[in-house]
């Protein structure tokens, strides 16, 4: 045992060095398309589509880097996006504000859209531009809008109210009501960021306010005239044309943009922020840490068998990653890790389901809560929750229903095993002897004389000496 023990550290040390390793790598791989510096001037585009999140986040930083160890003369991030995480969102602005490359942030192609953080992503660039039929706007920040209460009476107040201040013909910036200090404070902070950046950049202040506390739109022809945006243009040729002479605030210099005959060239996400793109989802990192602990628990249960326990860790290791850059309520992981420890101890511990059961409640609890924010693309889905919920609710009762069946199945191994078996006698002398029982001669004694050749019955068992008494024939 003690080997086994001491082979299963050994092997578990390895593997936590090689998933070390590969997060290692993760973090620190170069970004995709990284080449020697060009001589000729070039232009980077990047893509910045879907949710705003930890992955997308990491792709443009990243760009943002290469762009200026290649000295490139602008970098064209090309959006179209609902949203995304508040933390996601700042730390590309931050990449923005610290660029020396300029920066111009393009909604394209038709019909996308730069809503909620899209909003301060553009309004952070130093070109902000945006193709014809598409729209920007409805940046008030998403724990504390309508969105969650479809049909609520608070929702259809607002709306109401904001009806009536606009037929008031009042222009004035009119904050709607928040529903809590919380939701005030979220509300006064994400206004004064978004205005901070349109004093930044020269853009529409009042506008930029209205769009996060009346959450406002515009199209791209209006938004032109209402000075939020600098350029419409139909495609990146006729941005690059229409952007060339502009003089822009960059790294702390100011620079004439000279995008003449400027080569464009695309760096495409790479597997690392494709990775990142799988394990950020939290429902994919909820199934890794499940797999994770599971496979754990198995080694322990079966030591020597090392695959349950290298793929655990790695799934552990990679899961843990995964919610370590996402907005997790720690009181929700905390829950979800005591229900699966209360799941798996039904396997060790027999409560007649009140582990399995207490489990499960508190496992659905942390779920619920684990992810913090009302973001749909980063909601632990239900399904999967009650899903998980039931096969783990599952295995304990297996776990139960073997525990029971193995307590009225009779004892197989040890001295236990001896009693009620079947022995003959081979010698006798008043009320002690010797039996044959199990192709073994064992000492023995009666309550009453035996013959020698007298079948007997066991009926227990003190250190290595037999009780027997005559073996009944059993009635038919």
């Amino acid at each position: 045992m003690r080997k086994i023990i001491g082979k299963w550290f050994g092997y578990s040390r390895a593997v936590l060095a090689i998933a070390a390793a590969l997060l290692g790598i993760l973090l620190s791989a170069p970004s995709n398309g990284v080449q020697p510096p060009h001589a000729a001037p070039i232009a980077i585009l990047l893509q910045l589509q879907g949710v705003v999140g930890p992955a997308l986040s990491d792709y443009i930083t990243r760009g943002l880097r290469t762009a200026s160890e290649r000295n490139a003369s602008l970098v064209i991030v090309q959006m179209d996006t609902p949203g995304g995480l508040d933390t996601s969102m700042r730390d590309i602005i931050r990449s923005i504000l610290g660029s020396p490359v300029p920066v111009a942030t393009y909604v394209s192609p038709s019909g996308a859209r730069a809503a909620s953080a899209g909003t301060y992503i553009l309004y952070a660039s130093h070109v902000a531009a945006m193709a014809p039929g598409t729209n920007l706007g409805a940046a008030t920040p998403v724990q504390i809008s309508d969105l969650p209460f479809p049909g609520g009476d608070e929702g259809k107040n607002d709306k109401n109210q904001d009806t009536e201040t606009k037929k008031s013909g009042d222009d004035a910036v009119k904050p709607s009501t928040p529903h809590s200090p919380m939701e005030a404070k979220a509300i006064n902070d994400a206004a004064a960021y978004i205005r901070s950046l349109a004093e930044l950049r020269g853009r529409n202040r009042d506008w930029a306010e209205k769009a996060v506390r009346e959450a406002e739109s515009l199209s791209a022809s209006a938004a032109l005239n209402e000075n939020v945006i600098d350029i419409v243009a139909t495609n990146v040729d006729e941005l690059l044309a229409q952007a060339n002479g502009r003089t822009v605030s960059a790294g702390g210099n100011k620079i004439k943009l000279d995008t003449r005959g400027l080569s464009v060239e695309q760096i495409k996400p790479d597997w690392r922020t494709e990775l990142l793109m799988v394990i950020t989802n939290p429902n994919v990192a909820l199934v890794l840490m499940m797999i994770g602990i599971y496979g754990l628990i198995f080694e322990f249960m079966t030591p020597g068998s090392f695959f349950p326990g290298t793929i655990g860790a790695i799934c552990l290791l990679v899961g843990a990653y995964a919610l370590a850059i996402l907005p997790v309520n720690f009181a929700g992981l905390g829950l979800i890790i005591l229900g699966l420890v209360l799941m798996a101890s039904e396997a060790f511990v027999t409560s007649f389901g009140v582990l399995g059961i207490g489990g499960v409640i508190a496992f659905i609890a942390g779920a619920t809560i684990l992810i913090d924010t009302d973001i749909p693309a980063f909601r632990i889905s239900w399904p999967l929750t009650a899903g998980i919920a039931l096969t783990s609710l599952a295995l304990s009762l297996i776990a139960i229903r073997l525990i029971f069946a193995s307590r009225r199945r009779p004892v197989v191994t040890g001295s236990e095993e001896m009693v009620r078996t079947r022995g003959e006698v081979l010698d006798w002398r008043g009320n002690r002897g010797h039996v044959l029982a199990h192709g073994e001669r064992w000492s023995a004694i009666s309550e009453g004389p035996l013959k020698k050749g007298q079948k007997v019955r066991i009926s227990g068992i003190k250190g290595v000496i037999l009780k027997v008494e005559p073996d009944q024939p059993e009635s038919s």
